[in-house]
C-alpha cells in the first residue's frame, strides 16, 4: 500500500503528533508498506538541496529502518517560532511529487497549509482521506489568544477542526474523549479510536550507558544525587501548565525536604519558567536539561522516583506512557488524553486539578517504597496496551477499509 501522511509539523519539531507520526511510519515500513511524510522544511532557503524549487525529498534513518520525507518550503510563523507555515507556491511541485508517488490513502494529521493540500489533493485526485483528530483546538487557542473573548476563541477553534471532520471519509481519535467530542459537532463520519502506540525502543536500557548517563548527570547537576527525583519530558509551553509543578515542589519538600524536579525538554516557555523558578526559594532543587534525544529519555525515567505530569490539555499524554513503560509511577491531573490513558489509579494515580492533592499523592510515592514498588510493577502491565504493534494493525485497518 502506498500511504502519504501529511504534517505541518515533523522532526527536528517535536510533539506528540510528530511521534505519533514516526512511530506508525516506521511499524508501517517494517510491514513493507510505501510511506511518505509530507511536512515543512525547518532550514533556510539557501541550505536547500531542492529536488524542486524549494521543496525536496530527504531520507530518515531510523532504528528500524528509513523514511521518505518530502518537505516543503516554509518560513516561521510569528506567533510560535517552533513552527513552520509551508509556502502555498509548493502546491504544482507537491502534486507532481504525489502524482509519481501514486498514494492509495491520504492521511491528515495536522490543519494548517499541509493537510489543507493532503484534505485538496485527495480531493482532485479521489483518493480517500483519512484524518486524525489530534489537536482540541478549542482548548488549545485559549492558552495563546486569551485577548479574545473565550466563546470566540472556542468557535474559532472548532472551525478548524470541523474543516477537516467534514471532508474526511474516515476519522481517527486518539482517544475516547476525542471521539466524544467529534460527535458533540454533529459529525457522522465512522470514528476509530487508535491511540499511538509505544515502542520497544523507548525501553532500551544499557547498563554500561546507564553508568555512564548517570555520571555525566549528576556532574552536571550535583544536587541531584541521592536524592529524590520528580520527572517531568515533555515540552515546555503554556498548555503544558508547568508552574503548577514548581508550587508542587514546594509543598513537597516541605514534608520531603530532599525532593528535586528536573524538566526534560524545550520549547517557547522554557526561558520563562526558568525566571520563574529562579525567584523560588528552593530554585537550586530545580534542574532544567533541555531537549534530549528520545533514546536517552529511558535513562531518565530510570533515574527519577516519580513522574509528574500536569498537563489539562494532552491529546494521549504519550509520555506517561513512556514513563510507566519503564517502570516509572505517574501522578497526573486527570483531563483529557490523561482519562484515556490511566482511567483511575493504574500505573500511579490521577488526581483533580488541585494542588495539595497532587502534591500528597507525590509524597506518599517518595515515602512509601512498598507503594511505589507496587505501583513501578503495575505501570509496566499498564503500558502494554499501548504497543505499536496492536496499533498499527488497527491503523491498518481502517485503512483497508477506506479503499474497499
Amino acid at each position: 500500500m502506498n500511504i502519504a501522511m501529511f504534517s505541518d509539523c515533523y522532526f527536528p519539531r517535536i510533539n506528540g503528533v510528530s511521534v505519533s507520526i514516526l512511530s506508525f511510519a516506521e511499524e508501517l515500513t517494517k510491514l513493507n508498506h510505501n510511506v511518505i511524510i509530507v511536512c515543512p522544511d525547518y532550514k533556510s532557503k539557501k541550505n536547500l538541496k531542492s529536488q524542486f524549487k524549494f521543496s525536496y525529498e530527504e531520507i530518515q534513518k531510523t532504528k528500524k529502518g528509513s523514511i521518505k520525507l518530502y518537505r516543503l518550503a516554509s518560513h516561521r510563523i510569528v506567533f510560535s517560532q517552533e513552527d513552520r507555515l509551508v509556502k502555498i507556491t509548493v502546491w504544482h511541485n507537491l502534486k507532481k511529487y504525489l502524482d509519481n508517488f501514486k498514494p492509495d490513502i491520504i492521511h491528515v494529521n495536522t490543519e494548517y497549509m499541509v493537510g489543507r493540500f493532503g484534505s485538496h489533493y485527495a480531493k482532485h485526485r479521489l483518493i480517500p482521506m483519512v484524518y486524525t483528530f489530534h489537536t482540541y483546538w478549542e482548548d488549545y487557542i485559549e492558552n495563546y489568544a486569551d485577548f479574545a473573548p473565550k466563546n470566540v476563541s472556542r468557535a474559532f477553534g472548532r472551525e478548524i477542526s470541523l474543516y477537516f471532520l467534514k471532508r474526511a471519509d474516515k476519522i481517527i481519535a486518539p482517544t475516547k474523549r476525542f471521539e466524544q467530542v467529534v460527535k458533540s459537532y454533529g459529525i457522522n463520519c465512522q470514528i476509530t479510536v487508535i491511540p499511538t502506540g509505544i515502542s520497544e525502543d523507548i525501553q532500551k536500557y544499557e547498563k554500561n550507558h546507564a553508568n555512564l548517563f548517570f555520571n555525566r548527570i549528576h556532574k552536571i547537576f550535583p544536587i541531584i544525587k541521592k536524592k529524590n527525583i520528580l520527572l517531568y519530558v515533555g515540552r515546555v509551553a503554556k498548555e503544558k501548565n508547568l508552574d503548577f509543578l514548581l508550587e508542587m515542589l514546594g509543598k513537597v519538600r516541605k514534608t520531603v525536604n530532599d525532593a528535586v524536579l528536573i524538566v526534560v525538554g524545550d520549547g517557547p516557555e522554557l526561558k520563562s519558567l526558568k525566571e520563574k523558578a529562579a525567584k523560588l526559594p528552593y530554585s537550586w532543587n530545580i534542574c532544567f536539561t533541555g531537549y534530549s534525544d528520545r533514546d536517552q529519555l529511558a535513562y531518565f525515567y530510570n533515574l527519577a522516583d516519580v513522574f509528574v505530569f500536569p498537563s489539562l490539555t494532552e491529546t494521549q499524554g504519550l509520555v506517561t506512557i513512556e514513563a510507566m513503560s519503564n517502570g516509572l509511577p505517574v501522578v497526573a491531573i486527570g483531563e483529557m488524553g490523561t482519562l484515556d490513558v490511566m482511567q483511575g489509579n493504574n500505573g500511579g494515580f490521577m488526581v483533580n486539578n488541585d494542588i495539595d492533592e497532587f502534591s500528597q499523592k507525590v509524597i506518599d510515592l517518595l515515602q512509601n517504597p512498598e507503594l511505589r514498588k507496587q505501583k513501578s510493577q503495575e505501570a509496566k502491565e499498564w503500558s502494554k496496551n499501548w504497543s505499536i504493534e496492536n496499533t498499527t494493525q488497527k491503523l491498518l485497518s481502517v485503512y483497508n477499509s477506506i479503499i474497499k
